[in-house]
């Protein structure tokens, strides 16, 4: 094409040039576990059917492809993976890239799953880890040991909303040979992209944001391609690849996700301003707000926000908390997020009563207004 498409336009035309069958226009299911060739000859001497080589949904699907081509225009990435899960995508691409007697760097509050890969599973191999809380760069550099390989970054990062400065980390760890990744579920390639601040591996857990209908399970990672040919390997092996009607539902997520996500931003910071304005809530964790610590840095490589944010109350009982929640009438209770409906998790700060509370909140495609209605509803039973 003659000048450059937005990324809104890529989302729909990348890797659709070519009509698809019967003039259709979504792309087929291309359901197979295996791909035959005309002849032995061809299958063996050129393992596959044609330019493309597809020979086992394991390696490599058409539908899955496509999914894989338009995320790694979206990242800015030479290429991308699609995996069944989030944590297929983050184990796969953590495994590929450490030995025994590596060490990696993990910020304290990253996705507990991820946490306990690092601390449990890869410690029966020989792997160390380091977990910082990673709001400064200096953190990273007096967590280095001559043997650290890995910095793994989540930004923001969950439940309290830390931001880590991405083009700084990933300078002090290009300078060292380190491996940098980072879980861009919060913010999706719409709000930022780790890769251009130079981080080397990008991650997505698919089934949030990217699928955004709250019925896939999926995950991302984008990169280098010498990168990601490493970790497609360890898909391979492990067996964690997306199948075929999983990569048709993220094609269909990622056409509006451009829109959900422009109304993620706008949503999200109306009620995380209504909830900070409100005497029972004692902070809200939300990058937007000026009132976050970091709200500069978010303002610097982020272009917008995510709807998932956090608040803390003044001390209350368990009582107090269940009792907000029992009046909640458009709020649901779950874990993930991303979808169309919203979601509300919350835990105590402490073992004894009263003690704050740190709820989860999830502010999905509802109208607003009536999401800060239902709150205003349910906030009068947080005064003790």
């Amino acid at each position: 094409m003659e000048h450059e498409l937005s990324l809104e336009t890529l989302l729909q035309h990348l890797g659709e040039e070519t009509p698809f069958p019967y003039g259709a226009v979504t792309p087929p299911i291309v359901q197979t576990t295996l791909f035959t060739a005309p002849s032995l000859r061809l299958r063996t001497e050129q393992k596959g059917l044609n330019d493309a080589g597809y020979v086992y949904t394991r390696e490599s699907n058409p539908t899955v492809r496509l999914a894989e081509q338009k995320l790694a225009a979206l990242e800015g990435t030479e290429d991308a993976l699609c995996f069944a899960s989030g944590m297929a995508a983050i184990a796969s691409a953590i495994l590929a890239f450490t030995r025994t007697g590596d060490h990696v760097i993990c910020v304290e509050s990253a996705y507990p799953p991820t946490r306990m890969l690092l601390e449990s599973w890869l410690a029966r191999y020989g792997v160390q880890v380091s977990f910082i809380e990673g709001k400064c760069t200096e953190e990273f550099e007096r967590a280095l040991q001559p043997n650290t390989r890995m910095i793994y970054l989540e930004s923001p990062s969950s439940m309290v909303f830390h931001l880590q400065d991405l083009r700084a980390v990933s300078e002090l760890a290009r300078a060292r040979g380190i491996l940098t990744l980072c879980d861009n579920s919060w913010a999706t390639p719409i709000f930022q992209n780790p890769y251009a601040l130079g981080v080397d591996l990008v991650l997505h857990s698919a089934s949030k944001y990217l699928g955004g209908h709250s019925d896939l399970l999926a995950g991302v990672v984008a990169g280098r391609r010498e990168h990601i040919e490493q970790v497609r390997e360890t898909r391979s092996l492990l067996g964690g690849v997306l199948e075929p009607f999983g990569g048709w539902l993220l094609v269909r997520g990622l056409r509006t996700l451009p829109v959900r996500m422009e109304r993620a931003h706008a949503s999200g910071l109306q009620v995380a301003e209504w909830l900070a304005a409100q005497p029972p809530i004692a902070r809200v964790n939300h990058p937007g707000l000026p009132s976050h610590p970091q709200h500069a840095l978010a303002r610097q490589q982020m272009r917008g926000y995510g709807s998932l944010f956090s608040f803390e109350t003044r001390p209350i009982t368990a009582e107090n908390a269940y009792a907000f929640a029992d009046r909640l009438r458009l709020f649901r209770f779950g874990c993930s997020w991303g979808g169309y409906e919203s979601l509300l998790l919350g835990w105590a700060q402490g073992e004894s009563e009263p003690a704050p509370w740190l709820f989860r909140i999830y502010i999905g495609l509802e109208n607003p207004s009536d999401l800060i209605r239902d709150l205003q509803d349910a906030l009068p039973a947080l005064t003790p």
